[in-house]
């Protein structure tokens, strides 16, 4: 019997030594995005136009530029790219908790994060613009000021909805937890518009030609890292400078080319 015990728990000790073999080895390089904001990134229900599993929800596949990225960064780390789907203000918990190595989604690298968080360079830079209803009171609009009584929102924890602040006499509404709800919410009536970048405001007019998009003249002021992304890295990560080095190595041709086909590629809708 003793004998019998003394395999058995050496059977064990291996499977659990190989196991920590295979964690330590780092195969994998796991992204954290929320799945839910086109063209950077969404959900769709199979692998077309290189659309790549998410992990634990079987059926669900991420796509858009951010998973371009993410493909081309975990290429040059040598892993295989692993991605969860996470709630915007769950992303900076799971990562700081090491549930996943990165945070591909879209995140500006601001001041205030940065204090719990690393960034690398800007993969992507961008501008504000405002999603207004192309039939609407706002689809005139030009400037900040045109906007003096309208109900505005934007995406919970983020810049977007900070610069509301910018529009004089501005009814700013209860920021909401993700793009589609906000879609929802304009098309509704529940809102006037929402704050968001260039790309989301092409994908949104894309998505449904009932809305359009006003490039207020003068825009909002903002740092240059708000209208910035970069990926969210553990503090003292130590692959933040080999990751710095796969960016640079990928042309600004190249990256234009992933957001043109991220653009047209997105699903019809994210409500």
């Amino acid at each position: 019997m003793k004998r019998t015990f003394s395999v058995l728990l050496a059977l064990f000790m291996t499977v659990v030594l190989a196991g920590c073999g295979a964690k330590e080895s780092g195969d994998t390089f796991t992204v954290g995005l929320e799945a839910m904001y086109p063209p950077f990134n969404w959900t769709q229900l199979d692998d077309s136009n290189g659309a790549v599993p998410i992990n634990g929800s079987p059926g669900e596949f991420a796509n858009g530029y951010d998973v371009e990225i993410a493909k081309r960064v975990a290429e040059g780390l040598g892993k295989e790219l692993v991605v969860e789907k996470i709630e915007w203000d769950g992303l900076e918990p799971a990562l700081r908790s090491g549930m996943i190595d990165a945070i591909i989604a879209g995140m500006s690298p601001t001041e205030d994060r940065k204090e719990s968080i690393d960034f690398t360079d800007i993969y992507y830079q961008s501008e504000f613009i405002i999603v207004v209803m192309a039939d609407g009171p706002y689809a005139n609009a030009t400037s900040l000021e045109d906007f003096s009584g309208a109900t505005v929102t934007g995406q919970l924890n983020t810049s977007h909805y900070g610069v509301i602040d910018q529009i004089p006499g501005v009814n700013k509404d209860t920021a909401m937890a993700d793009f589609g709800a906000m879609r929802v919410a304009l098309q509704s009536g529940l809102i006037d518009a929402y704050v968001s970048e260039r790309p989301e405001g092409v994908s949104a007019q894309m998505a449904n030609p009932a809305f359009t998009f006003i490039t207020p003249q003068p825009n909002f002021t903002a740092p240059i890292e708000e209208v910035s992304v970069a990926i969210g890295l553990q503090k003292g990560d130590e692959n933040k400078d080999k990751i710095n080095e796969i960016l640079a190595s990928i042309p600004q041709e190249e990256r234009q080319q992933f957001m043109d086909t991220a653009t047209k590629n997105q699903p019809v809708a994210q409500e």
